[in-house]
């Protein structure tokens, strides 16, 4: 295959890691960003559900789902006994990340998290389930998006018009002058 036969001009560099104690920390590392990573799938999952109930009038109960995921599910992570706790105190949680335990244990193991991707990159190796959860984490606590730039590429190729912070309207530029 292609990425077999990619030959050593796309081999990866990870002659950092021959030293056991940075290789014992990596390895630590990774584990934080495992569990950040999968709290964040959970956030996402249980997030949809909860959208589709308001949205559809399905009235779930998302403590309960967990506990019958963890019954009778191939999932039967003891985890999901923490995910139901959290809804349990906040039946309306709109996203387990904001639940303070959960967002306490993100927040402590962020900068682990962040120096898996960081290594991943700079080693040539793709994390995707890390950066896409990263940048889910990342977004989700912001007030606003960064979709500057792809309102102005919108623009730019398609006349779309783009919005602004300072002052309501939508507005086109000609980018060309």
């Amino acid at each position: 295959s292609a990425r077999v036969s990619s030959g050593p001009w796309l081999s990866l560099s990870c002659a950092e890691f021959a030293d056991p104690a940075k290789k014992a920390a990596l390895v630590e590392d990774v584990r934080r960003a495992l569990y950040c990573s999968k709290v964040c799938s959970y956030a996402q999952g249980m997030s949809l559900i909860g959208t589709a109930s308001n949205r559809y009038g399905w009235n779930l109960n998302l403590g309960a789902i967990s506990r019958i995921w963890k019954g009778g599910c191939i999932i039967r992570a003891v985890f999901l006994d923490r995910i139901k706790k959290a809804f349990d105190k906040k039946a309306d949680l709109a996203n387990l990340l904001l639940d303070a335990d959960f967002a306490h244990e993100l927040g402590e193991r962020q900068d682990s998290w962040r120096r898996v991707v960081k290594v991943a990159i700079e080693s040539g190796m793709g994390v995707p389930a890390f950066a896409a959860s990263l940048a889910y984490y990342d977004n989700i606590r912001r007030a606003s998006l960064p979709a500057s730039l792809t309102q102005a590429q919108r623009d730019f190729f398609g006349a779309h018009t783009y919005e602004r912070t300072d002052r309501p309207g939508a507005f086109h530029t000609e980018w060309a002058k």
